[in-house]
């Protein structure tokens, strides 16, 4: 059983007990949050889509923790001008555990 779901803006696979790291959560540590966002669903072979969600479907989840992501490098630069910018960036993330997928 796997679902496509819309969490923060972006869509991500989910099945039982899959981990997977997505923008900040406003949510403590070990709690759980329920994304309703459900895009498609399938379970054991039959597919159900939603236009553009389903009805009454609802993922589970739960925070592991809060971390930041690798440092992102942006670097400008104007030739023959001596104009050089040099920018430095990390994503905060939320590492989430799904439990349960209700269609």
């Amino acid at each position: 059983m796997y679902a496509i779901v819309e969490i923060a803006g972006q869509q991500f696979k989910v099945e039982k007990g899959k981990k997977l790291y997505v923008h900040r959560l406003n949510a403590e540590e070990g709690m759980q949050v329920e994304f309703s966002k459900i895009m498609l669903a399938e379970d054991n072979g039959k597919v159900s889509v939603g236009k553009p969600y389903l009805e009454g479907a609802k993922i589970t989840a739960k925070v592991l923790k809060h971390v930041k992501g690798d440092k992102i490098l942006v670097f400008k630069k104007k030739r023959r001008n001596g104009y050089r910018k040099l920018n430095g960036h990390r994503q905060l993330f939320s590492q989430i555990e799904v439990e349960q997928i209700t269609i």
